[in-house]
C-alpha cells in the first residue's frame, strides 16, 4: 500500500504542453500558435544552489519524494514471517498458478493503478524527460489516494518510442489493476492508448484526454441549463487539437451538442483540409457540420461556447462577438486564453483551469472516482458510457444550486469521488464490462 506523506496540489490539471509563438489576428491582440508538441518550453532557469532550494517552499515539500511504501500487515515474529513470506507465501503462489483469477483477491493488483509517462508533455513544461516528470507523477499518485483511496505507482519510462512504450506497459500489466497514461504528447498518445486498450483486459485511461473531457462536459451541462438551453442548441468552438481538445470535442459530440468546430494552429479543422493527420481526419468527420473554414476568431462570431485548450490568447473583442449568454471555458493553465474577468464582461458563465477563480475545470474531479468505480466492479475497460455517467454524476452534484460561478463542484467537495465511483460502477454493470 502506498502512503501519502503530503497532500498534492490538484490545481494544475490542464495539459498545455506546447511551445507558443505570436501572430496578429483579426479581433485585435495576439494569438499564440502551437509549435510541435514535445518541444521543451523556454522558461527562466531555476536556481539550483542549496540556499535557493532551502528557501523556496516547494522544494522542502518534495524532498525525498511525496510517497513511501508501507506494509498492510505486521511482521512481528517468526510466525508472521512464515505467513507473509516463506513458506506460507508458496501456498498462495501455487494457488494463483492453478487459478490466475485468485491474484485479484490475494495480491494488490486489483486495486493499484500504474501512472505511466514518458515525460514528453508535462504540465505546460513540455518535453522535460522521465526524471523531471517524476514530481508530477508522484503528485498524480497522491491525488488518487487522497481523493478516492486508490493506490497507484508512478512509472516514468526512458523511451518515447510508441512500440517500446506499448510493449513495456503490456509486460508490466500483470502487476496492476489499471493503467493511467499521463503527460504523453500527441498524436502518439492516441495510438498508445488504443493499442493498450486492445491488448489488455484491465482499464486503460489517458487522463489528459478523458479526465478533461468528462469534467468539461459536466460543467457545460450545468452552464447550458443555467442559460436555458439544451446541449443540442449550442454551437461551440474548441481552440486546440491536442489530446484534450480532441477528447473534449469527441465527448461533446457523443453528448449531443448541436455543432462544434475544432481549430489548430492552421485554423479550423474540416473535411478535405490538406495536411491532417489520421486523428484530425477522424475528428473532422464528426465535427464542424457547417463546414466552416478560416480562423478560430472568425468562428467565434455568434458562437455559444468557447473552450480553450491551446495555450493561445484570445482578445476581448473576439469574445464580444459571441452570442448573448455566451459560455467561455478558458482552460489553459496557468495563463487562460482570456482573463476570466475580461471574459465575464461578455459571457454569462466563465470557467478556467485555475484554482483562484470560480468554476475550476480540474481533472481530479474525475480520474480518482473513475478508477475507484472500475475497481469496485473489476471492470475490464473504461467505456464511453462510463465516462458519460461520470460527467452526469458530477453535474448532478451542483443540482439546483447552479449559478454562474458554480457550474462544477469544488475538488474538495467530499461528495465528488463517491458520486463518480457509484455512477461508473453502475454503468459498468449495465454495459456488461463488470466482472463482479
Amino acid at each position: 500500500m502506498w502512503h501519502n506523506r503530503a497532500t498534492g496540489d490538484p490545481r494544475a490539471s490542464r495539459d498545455a504542453t506546447q511551445v507558443t509563438a505570436t501572430r496578429p489576428h483579426r479581433c485585435g491582440g495576439i494569438v499564440r500558435n502551437h509549435l510541435p508538441t514535445g518541444v521543451a518550453v523556454a522558461a527562466e532557469p531555476i536556481p539550483t544552489d542549496q540556499s535557493f532550494l532551502d528557501t523556496d517552499p516547494a522544494f522542502p515539500l518534495h524532498r525525498g519524494g511525496k510517497m513511501e511504501m508501507r506494509s498492510t500487515i505486521p511482521v512481528r515474529d517468526a510466525d508472521d514471517l512464515s505467513l507473509a513470506y516463506t513458506p506460507g507465501v508458496a501456498r498462495v503462489c501455487s494457488a494463483i498458478a492453478d487459478n490466475p483469477e485468485l491474484a485479484h483477491d490475494y495480491t494488490w493488483t486489483s486495486k493499484v493503478v500504474a501512472v505511466v509517462t514518458d515525460g514528453t508533455a508535462v504540465l505546460g513544461l513540455g518535453d522535460i524527460g522521465p526524471a523531471a516528470s517524476m514530481p508530477v507523477m508522484e503528485g498524480k499518485s497522491i491525488l488518487f489516494k487522497e481523493f478516492a483511496g486508490v493506490d497507484s505507482v508512478p512509472i516514468a519510462l526512458a523511451t518515447t518510442d510508441v512500440d517500446e512504450i506499448v510493449e513495456t506497459v503490456i509486460r508490466m500489466a500483470p502487476s496492476f489493476g489499471g493503467i493511467n497514461l499521463e503527460d504523453i504528447s500527441a498524436p502518439r498518445c492516441f495510438e498508445i492508448e488504443d493499442r493498450l486498450r486492445a491488448a489488455l483486459d484491465i482499464p486503460v485511461f489517458h487522463d489528459d484526454q478523458h479526465g478533461t473531457a468528462i469534467v468539461t462536459l459536466a460543467a457545460l451541462k450545468n452552464a447550458a441549463r443555467l442559460i436555458g438551453k439544451d446541449l443540442s442548441q449550442l454551437r461551440a468552438v474548441v481552440a486546440g487539437a491536442g489530446a484534450s481538445g480532441i477528447a473534449v470535442s469527441t465527448i461533446l459530440i457523443e453528448a449531443g451538442i448541436g455543432d462544434i468546430a475544432l481549430s489548430d494552429s492552421k485554423g479550423l479543422i474540416h473535411e478535405g483540409r490538406e495536411g491532417l493527420n489520421p486523428v484530425k481526419e477522424r475528428i473532422a468527420r464528426i465535427t464542424n457540420r457547417e463546414g466552416r473554414s478560416g480562423s478560430t476568431e472568425e468562428a467565434l462570431s455568434g458562437a455559444d461556447v468557447f473552450i480553450g485548450l491551446s495555450g493561445a490568447t484570445v482578445d476581448e473583442s473576439c469574445i464580444a462577438t459571441m452570442s448573448e449568454d455566451a459560455i467561455v471555458f478558458a482552460l489553459s493553465n496557468p495563463t487562460p486564453e482570456v482573463h476570466p474577468e475580461v471574459a465575464a464582461r461578455h459571457a454569462r458563465v466563465v470557467a478556467t483551469g485555475r484554482s483562484d477563480f470560480p468554476n475550476q475545470i480540474n481533472n481530479v474531479l474525475a480520474f480518482p472516482g473513475i478508477f475507484a468505480g472500475a475497481f469496485a466492479t473489476r471492470a475490464h475497460s473504461i467505456t464511453e458510457g462510463m465516462k458519460l455517467a461520470a460527467a452526469d454524476a458530477l453535474a448532478a452534484i451542483v443540482g439546483d444550486d447552479v449559478r454562474p460561478d458554480y457550474v462544477i463542484p469544488n475538488p474538495f467537495d467530499e461528495r465528488v469521488a463517491p458520486a463518480v465511483t457509484t455512477a461508473v460502477a453502475e454503468q459498468a454493470r449495465a454495459e456488461g464490462v463488470a466482472r463482479i
